[in-house]
Parts: structure tokens; sequence; C-alpha cells
């Protein structure tokens, strides 16, 4: 188990790259969570559960405004810079901080995919990743079926390094998952 280390402040500036820029979850984002929760994989692979209630989708959002303070790492609204508005959520997770690794997460509103949200959120987080002292590389997790999380990884620039047999339980059967990563260069 890694020593945890403390985590750098919050961006003092919000990340960005192309048509996103990434801000810390408010309040005000219940909606986007409602949305989030009525696709039907996102309620699998994290905490907020299948077609939310408002409440819900509240506490979720509680719960990502803790992540930083929590030491879990920085959780993010990917919003478009055209409209201010929130289309998705991001994560880069730290807990393997000390031993230079960290993970990133992300998923975008059904009706706001295939626009390159996501990928342009995932370079930014990238990017803003690589600010943080001691972070060598970034994982990402993506079950082999899913097209379209691969292309956002590689578009990001990420390489596929390998298959991880029956790595991760999701929707209560457990998974292969392909790992994809960028390394510091």
């Amino acid at each position: 188990m890694s020593r945890s280390v403390a985590l750098p402040p919050w961006p003092a500036v919000p990340p960005r790259h192309g048509k996103v820029q990434l801000r810390p979850v408010r309040d005000e984002d219940t909606a986007l969570a409602i949305g989030l929760s009525t696709d039907s994989y996102v309620p699998q692979i994290g905490s907020l559960p299948d077609h939310a209630s408002e409440a819900e989708a509240k506490d979720w959002v509680h719960r990502q405004k803790r992540r930083h303070s929590d030491g879990a790492g920085f959780s993010f609204v990917i919003e478009a810079t055209a409209t201010g508005t929130g289309v998705g959520h991001c994560g880069l997770w730290l807990r393997d901080l000390a031993a230079g690794r960290g993970s990133a997460g992300y998923s975008v509103l059904p009706e706001q995919r295939g626009m390159s949200f996501a990928a342009d959120a995932l370079a930014a987080l990238t990017t803003f990743g690589w600010s943080i002292a001691g972070l060598h590389r970034i994982e990402l997790y993506i079950e082999p079926w899913n097209a379209g999380s691969i292309r956002t990884a590689e578009r990001a620039g990420y390489l596929r390094e390998g298959l991880l047999r029956s790595h991760q339980e999701i929707g209560g059967t457990r998974r292969d998952m392909l790992l994809y990563a960028e390394v510091r260069s």
C-alpha cells in the first residue's frame, strides 16, 4: 500500500483544452448528476445511483465536492466553454500519488456525446496532472467493448498497455479491463 501524500492545492486557473474547461463541482450540479445517472453504464462504474432522485444526486454532488479534501483527488465538471453548460464529469484520482501514479475517469451526458467533449476534458485533465509534482503516470481502465472510451483515450494521447483479466467488478460481474496510460515525458 502506498503511503499517502498531501494533495496539491486546487488549480488557480481552470484546466482547459479545445471546447471545454474543468471546474469544481458545485451545489447546482444536481441536474447534471441526474442526467448522468440516466445512462445505463455510468451508475455501474461509480457512486452515482441509477436514475438518481434529487436527494441522491445532491449526495453525489457533496461527495464529489469532498474528494479533494478527503485526499482522493480532483473531481471536475466538464463545462462547454461556448455555453458555460456542464456536459459531464471527470476526475483525477491520486490515492497512489506517493508511488507516482494516478488514474482518471470521465463521463459525458448521453445527449452530449460525439462532440469531442470527453477527449478535450481528458487532455485538459492530463495537462493539469503533469503540473503535479511527483505524478509520473496516469492510468485509464476501459472495458474492451467500450469503443467510444477507447477512441477518447487514444485521441487524448493515451497508449494501450494491455488487458487486465477479471480486473474489476462492474454491475456485480468481474470484468476484463484494458489498461491505457500516459506517462510524463
